[in-house]
């Protein structure tokens, strides 16, 4: 299949929610909550995308004439593009009967690898959906990355002891989940987490520690702090805080922040490679992505995760070649168009 097909096929089987459209810009489903919408009036998702369009890069094509190398290490595990499929969870809720959390997570994390990049797998109510996401990342010699939510300290801690066992590349949190319902209801208390207590919790896990959910060059700093091996910028999709910026707007200010001390990446709205292209120019030196790689699961299977990933790619490497670029580290700010 190609990619619209693969579309076509997921809009057969998505659920009452998600329409698999040709460009997932939050259009459609706006404030769809369940489903894959944002919060209130559901503007955050669609700014997020539109952002990245707004952004215009310099073509220059006086340069050698050879291959673009999209590589990209990822602490110490070398991934074909510097892309991760981001964390998503309750699937059914969401995006259709099709696949379950564990059933979708065996799928995405095997797909991902096979395709040369990492899957980030979610966390849930239930135990069994984290355990089953290091089950799919143990099956995999630990080519993944657990996304564990902002629980109270010995929920954490004791999903932090299953995670050493699936030995993973990195361990991930998402500390703007603090803002879902169901965080916030919890007993005992969860969400926000202060530098303390976050530092706490990265020496624990003994693992490169990313934190998802970092919008300000504040946060950025605190996560340093904290001693965090990266962040990813992130405004949880726009499903935690409506009417915040878009990534792309607060993504160089957090760079300039960071200097690169720690690896940053960004996601929201990047559907494209000319987008991947973007964010690494503005200061990321990777990024998630999350919908689209539910509508190719939903659509494909592991087929659609590596339809995508070969899109991805192909679509970064001409962005480079004719923006005069043939490595990821060559990819600067001198190649976005300031007016």
């Amino acid at each position: 299949m190609d990619y619209t097909e693969i579309l076509q096929t997921a809009r057969t089987c998505m659920g009452p929610y998600c329409k698999a459209c040709p460009v997932c810009n939050g259009a459609a489903c706006r404030n769809t909550i369940p489903g894959p919408g944002s919060k209130g009036l559901g503007v955050t998702f669609q700014r997020n995308y539109q952002k990245w369009q707004e952004i215009c890069v310099q073509m220059d094509t006086i340069c050698e004439n050879r291959p673009a190398d999209t590589s990209f290490d990822f602490f110490g595990k070398k991934l074909r593009l510097p892309v991760l499929a981001a964390p998503v969870g309750a699937m059914k809720m969401h995006y259709g009967d099709k696949y379950d959390d564990a059933a979708y997570n065996d799928l995405l994390v095997s797909a991902c690898r096979d395709a040369g990049i990492l899957a980030c797998t979610g966390d849930g109510m239930d135990a069994a959906v984290m355990e089953g996401a290091l089950r799919a990342i143990g099956h995999v010699d630990g080519c993944g990355v657990p996304t564990v939510k902002p629980w109270d300290r010995d929920t954490i801690f004791a999903k932090l002891t299953q995670v050493r066992k699936a030995d993973p590349v990195a361990v991930a949190m998402d500390i703007d989940a603090a803002g879902l319902p169901f965080l916030k209801n919890h007993m005992p208390p969860a969400g926000s987490k202060t530098v303390a207590e976050l530092r706490e919790i990265i020496e624990f896990a003994q693992k490169p520690f990313i934190l998802k959910g970092i919008m300000t060059p504040a946060g950025a700093r605190k996560a340093m702090e904290a001693g965090a091996a990266g962040i990813v910028v992130s405004n949880h999709g726009g499903r935690v805080l409506d009417q915040c910026p878009a990534t792309a707007e607060v993504l160089p200010a957090i760079a300039e922040a960071v200097a690169g001390r720690m690896k940053i990446f960004v996601d929201g709205g990047i559907r494209t490679g000319l987008d991947v292209f973007k964010a690494l120019a503005l200061g990321a030196d990777g990024v998630l992505i999350g919908r689209p790689f539910v509508t190719m699961v939903y659509g494909g299977g592991a087929e659609g995760v590596q339809v995508y990933a070969d899109k991805l790619q192909s679509e970064l490497q001409d962005a480079m070649q004719m923006c005069g670029v043939h490595s990821l580290k060559e990819i600067t700010r001198d190649q976005i168009f300031r007016p």
